[in-house]
């Protein structure tokens, strides 16, 4: 398997490069040269592991010897770090609505599915390649906590992890900032998420910094992080009655990485019906899927703060797909989009993008009547993102047969955001055992200035890669 960038530039690389790089030195994301196919009927009953290897391997080729990846995705989805057997378990709600439990992880959120197996993956290949990177990521609130999780043992990073001040839940900023660990450090910056991503693409278009503490990424723009998403699809679809049945999955989004895994595994072979885009008050994918255009507005602060995003980077390998795997036009969209704040495509476009992809998108009071109506109806709980997703779904399951059945990814716990599920319901979910004590654990973080070359300089004086 090879890997090429959305950008065009240099040649195509092969796994090991691109889980390091993370983005592409000419800017652009690293998508695969083309799809692999997956013998989905042998993999029915097929525990999580399994499946997980069959789906993930042909990514990753010679990179990696069958036997050791085996072993890491063994050890990565085990009882010892997910809480349920599944891993990720499905919750019929009612009629053909599923709810995919992403959040039985160690942070209790969907990031960790894939980050968990991303610091394993470090660790792996850093040491046989005697190399150290400077892990810097930028976070809205759970992939933070996830990716430190995930990678505080990998001795060969130094791991920085940028946050919105007072912009994530106090649960995100707790987990993220009571880890104690030698290679991590915290970050509070005083702007929006999509400063804190900004600051982060131009530390990686800095060819001289990023060369100087060999920077690699975290973020959804890593392609293992969608490599591991990918399976998610396959084992709840599997178990939805696939390949003899076609499920359709609405996905809480912001950053288009975890809907980009399920177009993904459709490009796979994997027989998906209908992908639903759902939106907060941030709603800048619904309204391209509306009207063809990408327009950056003001962020708002919600109650889905992970969703609370206006840049979303992963749109950026669909885009590549919808305009023909065209690098030069796809220069030209994110060039004008760069410049100007937004972009067009043409008639053409918007109707296979509207074939591919609907949208959805709900505002705090919806999303609090539908934790509310969801819970009245069924006893059921949803965090604020998953009922971001519930208006999706409430349009698609009224165009789907009794028979069809539509999964809604739960991308979080609902003790994560008490106070909203306590304003929706008069109810305060408790946090699971393991977490039970984090508001008694001591927070490590430094509060920086909306300003690069400030950040840049506290990366730079601490990570052990140039000291």
């Amino acid at each position: 398997m090879k890997y090429i960038s959305t950008r065009g530039g240099g040649q195509p690389q092969n796994f090991e490069t691109v889980l390091l790089a993370g983005m592409a030195p000419d800017g652009g994301l690293y998508v695969p040269e083309s799809w692999p196919s997956v013998d989905i009927s042998a993999l029915k009953g097929k525990p999580y592991s399994e499946v997980a290897f069959a789906v993930m391997y042909p990514f990753v080729g010679a990179c990696i010897p069958a036997d050791d990846f085996k072993e890491m995705v063994e050890q990565t989805y085990a009882r010892a770090t997910f809480r349920h057997k599944d891993v990720v378990p499905l919750h019929h709600l009612k009629d053909n609505i599923y709810i995919m439990e992403l959040f039985h992880g160690p942070t209790i959120a969907f990031k960790d599915i894939a980050l968990q197996l991303l610091g394993r993956l470090f660790d792996y290949v850093l040491k046989q390649r005697k190399e150290r990177i400077t892990i810097v990521g930028a976070t809205s609130g759970d992939t933070g906590s996830a990716a430190i999780e995930g990678c505080k043992a990998c001795e060969q990073a130094d791991m920085f992890i940028l946050h919105p001040r007072g912009r994530v839940s106090d649960v995100q900023r707790k987990q993220m900032t009571t880890i104690d660990a030698p290679n991590v450090y915290n970050i509070a910056v005083d702007g929006s998420f999509d400063d804190c991503q900004n600051m982060v693409k131009a530390m990686f278009a800095d060819e001289e910094f990023r060369g100087a503490i060999n920077l690699s990424a975290i973020n959804s723009i890593n392609w293992a992080r969608i490599m591991a998403q990918i399976v998610y699809y396959y084992t709840s679809a599997l178990s939805l009655g696939a390949p003899d049945k076609a499920i359709s999955y609405v996905v809480p989004t912001g950053n288009f990485g975890d809907i980009f895994a399920a177009y993904s595994a459709q490009k796979m072979g994997l027989p998906i019906k209908s992908l639903c885009v759902a939106s907060n008050k941030n709603d800048i994918l619904t309204r391209f899927f509306e009207s063809g255009t990408m327009h950056i507005d003001k962020s708002y602060q919600t109650l889905s703060p992970s969703m609370d995003i206006q840049i979303s980077s992963n749109f950026e390998r669909y885009l590549f797909d919808l305009l023909g795997r065209n690098a030069e036009r796809l220069n030209s969209v994110m060039n004008s989009f760069k410049e100007n704040g937004t972009f067009a495509v043409s008639e053409e476009h918007l109707q296979k993008a509207r074939a591919q992809f609907t949208a959805s998108r709900a505002d705090d009071k919806t999303t609090l009547a539908l934790i509310k109506e969801v819970y009245n109806t069924t006893d059921y709980i949803l965090d604020p993102h998953t009922a971001v997703g519930m208006e999706g779904v409430k349009t698609l399951a009224k165009e789907l047969g009794a028979d069809e059945p539509v999964a809604l990814l739960a991308t979080a716990h609902p003790a994560k955001f008490p106070d909203a599920v306590e304003d929706a319901i008069g109810l305060r979910p408790p946090l699971p055992e393991h977490l039970a004590d984090l508001f008694d654990r001591e927070e490590i973080l430094s509060e920086l200035p909306n300003d690069l070359p400030s950040v840049m300089d506290y990366v730079r004086t601490r990570t052990k890669t140039m000291n």
